[in-house]
């Protein structure tokens, strides 16, 4: 299994810097009293048997660990190497009375891309309970300088106001996170990888939420 991740090279930056949105009328209640009640993940970027997880006592934070969600470009590869998919699954349990929106979150990886490959990291966010209502952020990674010899990298989104999703009013909610990893080349010889290594998903800390009453 690849190591997890915990020295960080270059940081890549989504979207627009982060706005929380306004929070609705009444009194916010403690955003620790959401709960992850039970996560599991799916897609070729992690089929079974090759993801781990870890799930805080507290239920606040879980780890994804993936083995396999790798993609490769070049000589001696496949196209079906170029793109892999990983989707998380998080059942959450929450006040009834409101509903939360997710506005950040992060990631953690490798990338070796030499010149004329092009890495994109893809996430798209929705609610099982409202599957219309979503919001993708893209990251890129032009290969060649000091990504050609590779490097770790944090991937942080940061959900524009405009763009964030509201959890489902009532007290359970399935929040869904889409990841998607693809190359492109314009070199037919030049060789790239990208490997996400782990996701670690914490409600009041990495992943940060905003609160508004039921409406």
């Amino acid at each position: 299994m690849l190591s997890f991740i915990t020295l960080f090279g270059a940081a890549l930056v989504a979207a627009n810097p982060l706005v929380l949105p306004s929070p609705g009328s009444g009194t916010a209640p403690d955003p620790s009293t959401i709960q992850i009640t039970s996560v599991s993940a799916s897609g070729n970027g992690c089929p079974q048997g090759s993801v781990s997880t870890e799930l805080s006592p507290d239920r606040q934070v879980v780890t994804f660990g993936f083995d396999k969600f790798q993609t490769y470009i070049g000589p001696g590869t496949s196209v079906a190497d170029r793109t892999k998919n990983c989707q998380l699954h998080l059942n959450l349990k929450y006040p009834g009375g409101f509903q939360f929106a997710v506005v950040e979150s992060t990631y953690h990886g490798y990338a070796q891309l030499e010149k004329g490959v092009t890495g994109t990291f893809y996430s798209t966010y929705y609610f099982s309970q409202s599957p219309a209502d979503t919001t993708t952020t893209q990251t890129s990674i032009s290969g060649g300088d000091l990504w050609e010899f590779g490097d770790v990298y944090t991937k942080q989104d940061l959900i524009p106001t405009a763009s964030v999703i509201w959890s489902p009013c009532g007290a359970t909610g399935i929040l869904n996170v889409n990841n998607r990893i693809a190359l492109t080349t314009t070199n037919s010889t030049a060789y790239g990888t990208i490997s996400d290594d782990d996701a670690t998903v914490a409600l009041t800390q990495q992943l940060h939420v905003a609160w508004q009453a039921c409406k």
